[in-house]
């Protein structure tokens, strides 16, 4: 499946290109929103009358899947993307830059089973590149790095040698982190229209505004995301292992298991804060993140409380006595 638009989509076959169709069986018994197909499924079509026209029939078992938070105030997941290989984190060094956004970019890649790569594009707009490279490097150890300036299509080579036969690459970033403008770079044509971006604030608009596959000269795939305005996770605790490596290496020589990194005597959390080879904010990133994950937890055990103490008083009523009773 290559694009989605609502209840149909485009799907590649060994026939060409046809329009897939989602049932309503399908959209409205599903207990589960992520097991709706998205954009990288492979689906089982069955074909319709009407020429290159099928009706999607189940996914296909997915390797991985880049899932958030819906946008909103329903607590309820949304995949992104499913079977990406290699994802490519962009951003801007530019007022676009910001290391707690990549945190969590990390963080979505890591758990839908990606090989994250970070991509810092717009190096001629910033006075100190290197800088923030290291800056980079330094809060994600082991997470590959590259500077480019996709306007120029410089430093893309590294970039072009990932996209391999049956390899899907995934941009991932917000608005105005010149996405398109590497897509165009890497397949070598302007199919991405590209946009301005807001010169007091680097904002950008959305010139992608849906998720679509697109086709690399020699077998691969490339994934292009709209920018996100909201990126809130959903998942395991498990997926900011690979965001905060460097915490967690930490945090196992606490003297004790259970150290909340607080006030706890022996916490080698805090004393590489107070060392200075630790910013307090990555620790406050990772809670707040660890915050996050928690609330689905929350609210689906609230809800189950909730429903138990409906069916316990229907139940209640059901064995009170009444005045016709004898």
């Amino acid at each position: 499946m290559i694009t989605e638009y609502g209840l149909f989509c485009r799907v590649v076959t060994a026939r060409g290109e046809w329009q897939g169709e989602l049932p309503g069986r399908m959209r409205h018994k599903a207990q589960d929103r992520t097991a709706l197909p998205a954009v990288g499924d492979w689906v089982a079509l069955k074909p319709l009358p009407e020429p290159a026209k099928g009706l999607i029939q189940s996914v296909l078992t997915r390797k991985g899947a880049f899932i958030r938070r819906a946008a909103g105030k329903r607590a309820e997941p949304q995949v992104l993307a499913a079977n990406v290989d290699v994802a490519l984190l962009v951003m801007g060094l530019d007022a676009d830059f910001s290391l707690r956004r990549l945190e969590r970019y990390l963080a979505l890649a890591s758990e839908g089973g990606a090989k994250p790569v970070v991509v810092l594009n717009k190096e001629d707009l910033c006075h100190d590149p290197e800088g923030r490279e290291a800056e980079v490097r330094a809060a994600i150890p082991g997470v590959p790095v590259y500077r480019i300036c996709a306007r120029d299509q410089r430093g893309l080579e590294p970039l072009r040698a990932m996209m391999g036969t049956g390899v899907t690459l995934a941009l991932l970033g917000s608005s105005g982190a010149g996405k398109s403008t590497l897509i165009n770079g890497l397949l070598g044509s302007s199919l991405q229209e590209v946009g301005d971006v807001r010169g007091h604030d680097g904002t950008g608009r959305h010139t992608t505004t849906r998720r679509e596959l697109l086709t690399v000269p020699g077998g691969g795939m490339l994934l292009d995301t709209p920018g996100l305005r909201e990126l809130q996770l959903w998942g395991q605790e498990e997926a900011l292992a690979a965001a905060f490596e460097d915490l967690h290496a930490l945090a196992a020589t606490c003297r004790f298991s259970d150290c909340t990194h607080g006030n706890e005597p022996g916490c080698a959390v805090q004393a590489a804060i107070a060392q200075g080879t630790l910013e307090a904010a990555r620790l406050e990133a990772l809670r707040k993140l660890q915050g996050e994950l928690a609330q689905p937890d929350r609210r689906a055990s609230t809800q189950a409380s909730a429903e138990r103490r409906k069916l316990e008083k229907t139940a209640a009523r059901k064995k009170a006595p009444t005045r016709h009773d004898k």
